[in-house]
Formats: C-alpha cells, sequence, structure tokens
C-alpha cells in the first residue's frame, strides 16, 4: 500500500501531461500510456487488497479518506471507459494532494512539490467531452487504439493473465463488490460444503448544497456516464425538481426521471414493481448507480427494487430528510410491506454512495425535523457521548435554523455544530450496521428504542420519531432499575428528548394487550432472544438486557409514566402525531398494520 502511494506521488511529479486542447487529445493519450511508470502505478492499482481493512486505515492515517473510493474502482481500470477511468485517477491524486478538505498529512505525501491537480483533471474533463473517445474502454484502448507495439503485447498479455488471476479487475460486473468461495468434497464428490464470501464497499458523505451547480460530487458519479437515471420523491421534484434539472443540465449529463408518490400507503410490492419496469425501459445496468432522491420510503422501496433489478444493481441515496440522511439512507435494510405487516419483504443492499446534504432540511417543518433528532438522539445515547453532549449544546436551535440553513449567520455556532452531529451520528451509525451488514445476530446498538415501538407506533398513529422516543425513554428508565445507569444520566436522556419536543409518554403504553402482544412480536423477530439495547455503564455505551418478562415490563410502566409526569407536558411530546405533520395515520391503513 505504502508503494502504491509513493509511486503515485513519483509518477505524477515527473510526468507532465502538457495537454493542451482537444487537438492534442491523442498525442497526450498516447505518451501517458506508454510510460514505463504509468505500467507500474496501472498495475499497483489493479493488484490492491482494496476489500482488506488495511487498505482503507492507511489512506486514513495519510488524510486522505477520499482516495480510498476511487482507488478500489480502479482495480477496475482496464475494464472503465476512458473518461471514468482518468475521472477517478483525478480524484485519487486529488485526495493525496490535500484536495478541498486534505489534512498536512496528506500534502506531507505530495511533497514539497505537490502534485499538479488541474493537469489530471484537465486531462478528465477533455476526454468526457470527446465523443469519440470518452467511451472507448481503457483496454480497448491500450490493446486496439495505441500504435507502440510493445505497449500492445504487454496489455494484451495482462488481459489473458488476469482473467485466471483476478477476474474482478478485468470483467467485474461492478466495481463496488467481490465475492470469494472455497469448497470441500468427499472423495466420491457426492458430498460438497461449500462457504462463501461477499464483499462490498460505501461512501457515506455529509456535503452542503449538493445541488449546486459548484459542487462535482454527483457530477463526478454520472458524468462519466453520459447520463443518470433517477427516482425522485413527488414532494421532492415539486420544491427541487428544477435545481434538479439545472444541475444536470449544467454538466451536460442527461437524466431520466422517475417520480413517484412516496407515502407510508405506497410502500406495497406493486410500487417496487412498477420501479423495476421503469428500469428495464431505460435499460439500467448492472454497473450503473441507480439516483435515488427522497426520504425513507423511497430508500426503502428504491433499494429494493434495485437489489431485485439483475439481481444486484448498485444505487447512489441522496437523502432529503433527517431520518433518511442519518438511518434509513445509508441503512442496507431495503424493504416494502406486505400480506399485512410492516417491512415483510427485503433484502440487504446498501448504497454504494450515501449523500446527507442539510440544505434540504430547510424546507422541512419543525415537526419532521424534531421526528428526525430522534434517531441522532438513539446513536448518542448507546454510542456516542461526544455525540450526546453535542446535542445537549446546540438543544432546540437545530430545529429552529434548520441544523444551520435558515436564519443564521455562516458563523455561528450552529454551522459546526450542525455539521459535527450530522457527522457523528452518520458514523456511529455505519459502525454498528455495517458491521452485521446482514443482521446475522441481535446485538444490535441501533436497535435502541426500537424493541416496543413497533408494537404500539402504528396502534397509536405516532410518528416514527416520537414511537422511538418513547421507546427510548421507557428503555433507559428499565436501564437503570437494572442499576445499568445512574439516576443522573438517566434524567440527562429523558430531559435531552423532552427539550427537544420529543414525547416520553403516550397513552397507548397502559394498554396491556398491546404492551405484551409487542414484547412476543419482537421476541420472536429476534430469534427467541428480547436482546433489547440499552444504556449501560454510563451515556454512550451499550448493553443487552435479555431476562424481561412482559409481566415485568408492564410492572414498570406505571413507575415510568410517574417519572414522565416531571418533565414538561407531562412527558408527552410536541405535535407526537402523524396527523400532526398532514399524515393520513397508520393506523387507518389496515393493509399495513
Amino acid at each position: 500500500m505504502s508503494d502504491l502511494l509513493s509511486r503515485l506521488h513519483s509518477f505524477s511529479q515527473s510526468y507532465s501531461i502538457k495537454y493542451s486542447g482537444k487537438e492534442n487529445l491523442q498525442p497526450t493519450l498516447d505518451r501517458l500510456v506508454q510510460q514505463q511508470s504509468f505500467k507500474v502505478i496501472l498495475s499497483e492499482l489493479i493488484e490492491q487488497p482494496v476489500f482488506s481493512k488495511d487498505f482503507g486505515q492507511q489512506f486514513a492515517s495519510l488524510g486522505a479518506v477520499e482516495g480510498i473510493a476511487p482507488s478500489r474502482l480502479l482495480r477496475g481500470s482496464l475494464n472503465l471507459a476512458l473518461g471514468h477511468f482518468l475521472t477517478l485517477f483525478a480524484q485519487l491524486v486529488e485526495s493525496l494532494s490535500g484536495g478541498s478538505r486534505g489534512t498536512d498529512s496528506a500534502r506531507h505525501v505530495a511533497g514539497e512539490g505537490a502534485l499538479d491537480i488541474g493537469q489530471w483533471r484537465a486531462l478528465a474533463d477533455g476526454v468526457l467531452e470527446d465523443d469519440d473517445i470518452k467511451d472507448i474502454k481503457l483496454i480497448t484502448y491500450l490493446t486496439s487504439i495505441v500504435s507502440d507495439a510493445a505497449t500492445v503485447s504487454y496489455y494484451s498479455g495482462l488481459r489473458e493473465r488476469l482473467v485466471i488471476d483476478n477476474p474482478h479487475a478485468i470483467y467485474p460486473t461492478s466495481g463496488y463488490r467481490e465475492s470469494d468461495g472455497s469448497v470441500v468434497s468427499t472423495s466420491d464428490n457426492l458430498t460438497s460444503e461449500a462457504v462463501m464470501s461477499f464483499s462490498t464497499f460505501a461512501t457515506i458523505r455529509t456535503v452542503d448544497d449538493s445541488l449546486n451547480c459548484g459542487n462535482n460530487v454527483l457530477r463526478d458519479i454520472y458524468k462519466p456516464l453520459g447520463r443518470c437515471v433517477c427516482l425522485i420523491d413527488e414532494n421532492v421534484e415539486t420544491i427541487y425538481g428544477r435545481e434538479i434539472s439545472t444541475y444536470f443540465e449544467h454538466h451536460n449529463i442527461s437524466l431520466e426521471k422517475l417520480v413517484y408518490r412516496a407515502m407510508e400507503i405506497d410502500k406495497g410490492i406493486d410500487t417496487v414493481e412498477s420501479m423495476l419496469g421503469d428500469f428495464k425501459r431505460c435499460g439500467v445496468s448492472r454497473n450503473e448507480p441507480i439516483l435515488i432522491i427522497g426520504g425513507g420510503v423511497l430508500s426503502d422501496t428504491g433499494g429494493l427494487a434495485s437489489a431485485l433489478y439483475g439481481r444486484n444493481t448498485p444505487y447512489v441515496m441522496l437523502s432529503t430528510s433527517i431520518v433518511t440522511g442519518i438511518d434509513a439512507g445509508p441503512s442496507p435494510r431495503t424493504c416494502c410491506d406486505g400480506f399485512g405487516y410492516k417491512n415483510l419483504l427485503g433484502a440487504y443492499h446498501p448504497p454504494v454512495v450515501s449523500i446527507t446534504d442539510r440544505f434540504f432540511f430547510k424546507s422541512l417543518s419543525e415537526g419532521w425535523l424534531r421526528h428526525g433528532i430522534a434517531e441522532i438522539i438513539k446513536m448518542a445515547v448507546v454510542k456516542n457521548l461526544t455525540l450526546f453532549e453535542q446535542l445537549e449544546s446546540a438543544n432546540a436551535a437545530l430545529i429552529s435554523t434548520r441544523f444551520g440553513t435558515k436564519d443564521c449567520n455562516d458563523n455561528d455556532a450552529i454551522q459546526t455544530q450542525s455539521q459535527a452531529i450530522l457527522g457523528g451520528a452518520l458514523k456511529s451509525y455505519i459502525e454498528a450496521e455495517y458491521d452485521n451488514l446482514y443482521e446475522t445476530h441481535q446485538c444490535r446498538p441501533h436497535a435502541y428504542g426500537h424493541t416496543w415501538s413497533p408494537g404500539f407506533e402504528i396502534e397509536a398513529g405516532l410518528l416514527h420519531g416520537h414511537a422511538v422516543a418513547i421507546g427510548m425513554g421507557l428503555g433507559a428508565y428499565l436501564s437503570h432499575q437494572a442499576g445499568w445507569i445512574t439516576e443522573n444520566e438517566l434524567f440527562r436522556i429523558l430531559k435531552l428528548m423532552s427539550d427537544f419536543g420529543l414525547s416520553l409518554w403516550h397513552d397507548i403504553l397502559e394498554d396491556q394487550n398491546v404492551m405484551e402482544a409487542s414484547h412476543a412480536k419482537i421476541i420472536e423477530k429476534r430469534g427467541g432472544n428480547l436482546v433489547a439495547p440499552l444504556p449501560r455503564g454510563g451515556i454512550g455505551s451499550c448493553g443487552y438486557l435479555n431476562d424481561l418478562s412482559a409481566v415485568d415490563l408492564c410492572a414498570a410502566i406505571p413507575l415510568y409514566k410517574s417519572m414522565c409526569a416531571t418533565f414538561p407536558r407531562d412527558g408527552r411530546g410536541v405535535e407526537p402525531l402523524c396527523s400532526d405533520v398532514g399524515l393520513e395515520s397508520p393506523s387507518t391503513v389496515a393493509a399495513v398494520s
């Protein structure tokens, strides 16, 4: 890995592209690929163990995290179109040169004679604007177009070797994934045992103003592909449709919009089937990430459609709500409702890129913001004490300023607080979620607040965030009862949620039948165990309560109610119901009850 970084630096410094315009494009490319140093660096990119833990950690140690994704995709360099290859290479060079957000460590790698970022971007953009060459695969260029016979012979031989030694590098279905396996058999081959493994990678980013034409995040993904097939929430299209179209028009990227209503009632298999039909009509390829712009319902249904189409089609998630941005968006759990049950049908299929842009929050009502903040509190209580303290500090200003996007100045503290809170919530969430991608065990800290709430959320007509907050409050009380957290820590948890106007209490908790049924259903869902994640050993740490009967749960509820009564509004939330924010009450939608 260190060899790759040093060779990249040496190559980028020693080789001058001297690209001066379209008329100089072909000679520039020919000189580039015939360089011995180019052959060496390309070989390094192809042979890197891109899915190993050390690979990412070494980039991180240099402050060049933004170079990890392009490096991983460049393993398939030979299979990439020239425009795509050069765009990724330019991104890699930028990350090692410090880029726009690089650190002193990254600049140290670049040395005093910093890498010439501009020359690589200029060449990539020149190729992308040349219709005659931009879509030619690198391996085709190296074996069929380059005039130098020795270069053609070398790469022809490399192609044949990789078919045997590293097929992911020459003929990948999607550069984001790889698989492996092993088989042992009896001597007569009548019985075999197999182990299969699957690796994927994802980029999770908080990005400000992603639809600003000067922001290249989406442009760099879709410009090399020449188009973008985009699933978009009907409400988002109404508010941001013109901005979305303008962005892609500005970058000369063909945009195919597939607009869907995305209410909870639309979360059925018929919606997924309709999306699949649209993908077929558009001719979506398995190496072409679909763009999904919207909230939780669209991320669930669109993600599931992507998983089903071609059995594994990548997608990019641009989240427009808080719940989606820090939870449902990067989540690998795609789903839809079925046979009268919520989220019964699904697949584990995380987005290859997940983007959380707080600038979308400025159009959200306070009720939607409050409901989304519950998912951030969830991660703070069981995983991240620093995040919890940041939430205490920012408090209601997060809501009034829409995470620093409204009625505040650029230098106000809420700006940096908002970014830190979103970043901390995302990191905590994906650490928990991606370490257990296929939910093969139930020690899941991010399920805090979700143990009993699924059993009463719909019947009570609660917004998801308020139902989760009630579940968190009750869970924190049970944790205190078990001696896992102090009274002061319990108070801080309840106060934080109350200060944001979230619910600590709803009378549905007093319905013994509902609570007993909720308790039984979650044990069934979790493979015969309760395994309720709760704060343990202090705020920011997690433990799992397994030995709790339905009788003990119901006995604790009156005591919890008495504690809730000491908080404003007797622990009741502000606009806690779906109907309070203009949604149909889920309790009236029998199909998903």
